[in-house]
């Protein structure tokens, strides 16, 4: 059973008649970074600078190392990035029979993904002459999990907000009695309107759903879910009763189906819990709490143990520095000298190390931390890590530097991961589209990556995959 979110005052989300989708004006700067590129011409305007603390570096090109001065001399002069900028779109995918290796910078230029969540983390002490800087004698040490201290004189960071669906009080205040009294129409007397099911439900707001729902109870005096249950099945229910939910309940009902029973599906457990902001996660475990009337932490500690244990509860701790910190060079440097001194540079590995930085920064400083791994090592991060984790870890660890490196290319891989080879991962390959339908212009460059990876259409292969209503309500979740 799912719970919708309940009526509330939340300002208005707009861009359909009744609310918006953005925050009101000057509640949240604009952030000072690029977003992670996507997949087209390149955006105009001088390169960004990365002298002093001026956001999040962009991703980089594909096929070559990032040509940046190393960190650990002077940083290059405001307005000049020691990252290359992108001239030419992507590009035809490599014949290479080997994938491009996640922590290598991308080979082209991306247009703008859109507005993701913020991925949240405080502030970095620049350490001096580019040391790793260590507590004094007697200190007490830093909790795993904890992020770095902010720099004197450090401009505050702001919050994240919530992404659409993930406040109780974002509520669409808007007429949907006619997309009601549809879907009842659909559904009533003999057979089923498949067609209407699809087109009402396909691309409905987050913010909407409540409204919907509890239109139709209203005016029919019946459940909209328990009617969808009787009247469809098979994946096409498991696709629709999916949307009903909403992200942020989709992502609740997701996780118990991670936990419950025997074994645990971590790869779930990755999909819905790595790279979220701090406002998304706070969210997801508040609404977890109300659902199954039990934390999610004493949950996944039953289910989990050692190392594996406290990396996912590093994760749930919600403690990630917001998108809007700035990247610091020293910071970055000392962060990947640590991810060094942890892996390669000894004799068994540090994993905890790993899980603490990882787990605590935000996209756009994983991403220059990548960066400049692969600058400063000759070694993809990605690769790194595959070599020194193994499992469960290694598989969380990969995502979080992918989520840094490049959303839309993450889901491409993750989609094709369940079409590849015999027979169809359905369950997640529903459970993965609708998660990338709920923003449209990530959507939009998910598509392109997969065209640039793949050299062939997602909707074309998402076709050949299934059938029926089931290929249907994916496909119309994506166009």
């Amino acid at each position: 059973m799912s719970y919708g979110p309940p009526q509330g005052g939340y300002p208005p989300y707009g861009g359909q008649p009744g609310y918006q989708q953005q925050p009101p004006p000057g509640q949240y700067p604009n952030q000072g970074y690029p977003p992670q590129q996507g997949y087209g011409p390149p955006p105009q305007g001088p390169p960004q600078g990365y002298g002093q603390p001026q956001g999040y570096p962009p991703q980089g090109q594909y096929g070559q190392p990032p040509q940046q001065p190393a960190f650990h001399h002077q940083p290059p002069p405001q307005g000049h990035s020691p990252y290359p900028q992108q001239q030419q779109p992507y590009p035809p995918p490599s014949h290479s029979p080997y994938p491009q290796p996640y922590g290598a910078a991308p080979q082209g230029q991306y247009p703008p993904q859109g507005q993701y969540p913020p991925q949240q983390h405080g502030q970095y002490p620049p350490p001096h002459q580019g040391q790793h800087q260590q507590p004094m004698y007697g200190a007490p040490a830093a909790p795993y999990g904890a992020p770095p201290p902010q720099p004197p004189g450090a401009p505050p960071t702001m919050p994240t907000p919530p992404s659409p669906g993930y406040d109780p009080n974002q509520v669409a205040h808007v007429d949907l009695s006619g997309h009601a009294d549809a879907l009842r129409k659909a559904m009533k007397g003999f057979g089923t309107d498949e067609s209407t099911l699809i087109r009402v439900l396909a691309h409905m707001q987050p913010q909407e759903l409540p409204t919907l729902k509890q239109t139709y109870q209203q005016r029919h005096h019946r459940s909209l879910e328990s009617d969808i249950a009787s009247e469809t099945g098979g994946y096409f229910e498991f696709a629709l009763l999916a949307l009903l939910r909403g992200p942020l309940q989709q992502d609740v009902w997701c996780l118990n189906d991670a936990l419950k029973g025997a074994g645990t599906k971590e790869s779930l457990l990755d999909d819905v819990l790595i790279g979220r902001s701090n406002a998304d996660m706070r969210a997801i475990k508040t609404a977890y709490q109300h659902t199954y009337r039990r934390s999610l932490e004493a949950d996944v500690k039953a289910d989990l143990s050692a190392k594996t244990e406290r990396m996912y509860l590093m994760i749930l701790a919600a403690s990630r520095q917001e998108d809007s910190a700035p990247v610091y060079p020293q910071a970055v440097e000392a962060d990947v000298s640590e991810l060094h001194r942890a892996t390669e540079a000894k004799t068994g590995t540090e994993q905890l190390t790993v899980c603490s930085i990882l787990t605590n920064r935000s996209d756009g400083q994983i991403r220059a931390i990548a960066q400049a791994y692969e600058h400063k090592y000759r070694r993809a991060l990605e690769s790194v890590i595959r070599d020194e984790f193994a499992g469960h870890m290694e598989d969380a660890l990969v995502r979080m530097v992918r989520t840094g490196a490049d959303k839309a290319m993450r889901d491409a891989i993750g989609l094709e991961e369940c079409m590849k080879g015999p027979g169809t991962k359905d369950e997640r390959l529903v459970e993965r589209v609708v998660a990338v339908h709920w923003d449209r212009q990530h959507a939009t460059q998910v598509k392109g990556a997969y065209k640039h990876r793949y050299g062939k259409d997602l909707i074309s292969r998402i076709k050949g995959e299934t059938s029926g209503d089931y290929e249907r309500i994916l496909v119309a979740m994506l166009e």
